[in-house]
């Protein structure tokens, strides 16, 4: 059906806000997801409520090289955001990290490359693909790390950063964010890449492993320990999904002059923050006092990661709006609105192994 969108974990956080904006502007919207993530069906749920002659389900895995095939057909445009999405898994199951991110991925673009109606690709990659980072210099702060060199505080880290896959997780989603560039210098495809840093907003559903910022305040909210690895003064440039939207919206519009390139995209230097200043606004915005436990470092995470966005704001005209703030007195609202107070739900288990590639996002 011409004009329709499809949304590859279109049941998860971000997908569930792209869907919502493309379906209120009134798109037909087409979702591939597995189901599999904890949430993912209440998402489904409200979507379904919300546009009922709007969305179609397709519940299947991105390793379904069939139901890939199908999901493609008769679609104008793919936003391809399912994934595993946590460090934590790929580090304890290697191969399914890879079989979902790199080998969905591919199947993906295999489907779209055989597709009658050519339709153009936005992939969600990850900052992950630069590494660890461990040669910036830092000053250790009070609250945070800041680098000292002052081009990369006042501006974040440019696309022109030489990848540096660090992880499973970093190998898989850099491969796939390879393959999504290739496949627009190779066979032509409109294709582009997204390295994103963290989101938050109404409809994630965090846990301690992906969604961090959404767990913390779910947590917070439901009286629960939260775990703080590290000294928590790593920093991350955090982004409202809203401004997230309007950036992949206006990167589909923009699709022919964009296609080949890959772009950072986060909150930028203006929207930083580290764990422990997250806990303190939480507790500010709550009213409540966070109960928190300390663990060691983990792999891959890096103590400093802020996105320089120029590149993609001097493209487009996008800029975040959304001030930090707000934003997360927007997702507290929305838990304390949509929710009762519950502790961070684990990854749903589905049988037959269909439990990694649902459309979170890992930042």
């Amino acid at each position: 059906m011409t004009g329709r969108i499809l949304i590859t974990g279109g049941a998860g956080f971000v997908g569930t806000n792209v869907a919502k904006r493309l379906a209120g502007a009134g798109m037909n919207v087409r979702i591939l997801d597995s189901l599999a993530r904890a949430g993912s069906e209440e998402n489904v749920d409200w979507l379904r409520e919300a546009f009922p002659d709007r969305i179609e389900l397709i519940e299947a895995d991105v390793r379904d090289v069939d139901a890939v095939r199908a999901a493609v057909d008769g679609i104008e445009h793919v936003y391809h955001l399912a994934a595993q999405v946590a460090v934590t898994t790929s580090l304890s199951d290697p191969s399914t990290d890879f079989s979902v991110n790199a080998r969905g991925t591919l199947n993906v673009l295999e489907a779209v490359r055989a597709s009658p109606s050519s339709p153009s690709l936005i992939f969600s990659s990850t900052n992950k693909v630069y590494g660890g980072l461990s040669d910036i210099d830092l000053v250790e702060c009070a609250m945070r790390y800041a680098p000292k060199d002052e081009r990369v505080r006042a501006n974040g880290i440019p696309e022109t950063r030489a990848l540096d896959f660090h992880a499973p997780y970093g190998c898989s989603k850099g491969a796939a964010d390879q393959y999504v560039l290739d496949y627009a210098r190779s066979f032509g495809l409109r294709t582009l890449v997204m390295r994103m840093s963290c989101i938050y907003g109404p409809h994630q559903h965090g846990n301690e492993d992906q969604g961090w910022v959404a767990h913390f305040v779910r947590s917070a909210l439901a009286s629960e320990t939260v775990t703080v690895y590290g000294d928590g003064k790593q920093v991350r440039d955090v982004l409202f999904v809203e401004d997230l939207v309007n950036a992949f919206e206006l990167a589909r519009s923009n699709i022919g002059e964009l296609s080949g390139r890959a772009f950072n995209l986060g909150g930028g230097a203006e929207n930083t923050l580290s764990v422990l200043e997250l806990i303190e606004e939480v507790e500010r915005i709550t009213g409540g006092s966070m109960q928190v436990s300390t663990d060691a470092w983990r792999v891959g995470d890096q103590r400093y990661y802020v996105s320089d966005t120029r590149r993609f704001g001097q493209a487009t005209g996008w800029r975040a709006d959304v001030a930090l703030p707000d934003g997360l007195s927007a997702l507290v609202r929305w838990f304390e609105d949509a929710h009762a107070p519950q502790a961070s739900a684990p990854m749903r288990r589905h049988a037959g192994d269909r439990s990694v590639a649902a459309g979170a996002l890992q930042r």
